[in-house]
């Protein structure tokens, strides 16, 4: 099973998200996308993230109806900060016959020679960099010789339309109580205004 991994906070999940896996679903052939939200981010250990239980609804409600989106909770039910190389190799053991395509943003490839163990992340999946429009590209030569030789063949670069979002700026707008139609879907709108998330007093 050709399978994409796309890990986050999701802190809410939005139509970026969605848009960014369905593009790589599409372009990369993929069998599955598995949504895992992460239970502590490395970069995020001072800061507050929503309850795993509520980001896990938004992500049911956001993928439901999709035959290839699941959400997969694996992080979640591992204690510690959630590092990308030992969900990977948790999910290599699981079963050996998945073909892993990481899925993370052009940005966030910037940043991958300082995550934990980057040469064996690359040992276990392709890693899927989504450009966003016509933003420039991160130096592959740079990259090449901070990670070694597989950098060449197991880092792929595709593009998605150039949708702006983050959670963040949706987090900033319920708190002030400005609308978020149309950046998040409906449902997952509703759960944010039922359970009174972010200081919801979103206008609808």
């Amino acid at each position: 099973m050709r399978l994409g991994i796309f890990g986050g906070t999701f802190d809410p999940v939005h139509y970026g998200h969605l848009i960014l896996a369905e593009q790589c679903r599409e372009q990369c052939r993929l069998d599955e996308v598995w949504f895992v939200p992460a239970a502590q981010p490395p970069h995020k250990l001072n800061s507050t993230i929503t309850s795993a239980k509520d980001r896990c609804e938004m992500i049911g409600f956001a993928i439901a109806g999709h035959p290839a989106f699941r959400l997969s909770p694996i992080e979640l039910e591992r204690a510690g900060p959630s590092f990308t190389v030992t969900t990977l190799e948790q999910l290599r053991m699981e079963d050996t016959s998945r073909e892993l395509f990481l899925l993370i943003g052009a940005d966030s490839l910037r940043d991958l020679p300082g995550w934990r163990e980057p040469s064996r992340i690359l040992e276990l999946a392709t890693v899927v960099a989504v450009n966003r429009g016509d933003r420039p590209l991160p130096d592959r030569t740079k990259l090449n010789s901070v990670l070694g030789p597989l950098a060449d063949s197991r880092i792929m670069t595709i593009s998605m339309p150039a949708v702006d979002l983050s959670s963040t700026e949706i987090r900033s707008r319920i708190s002030a109580g400005h609308s978020i139609r149309y950046l998040v879907p409906r449902a997952v709108e509703a759960y944010i205004r039922s359970q009174g998330l972010f200081d919801a007093k979103v206008r609808s």
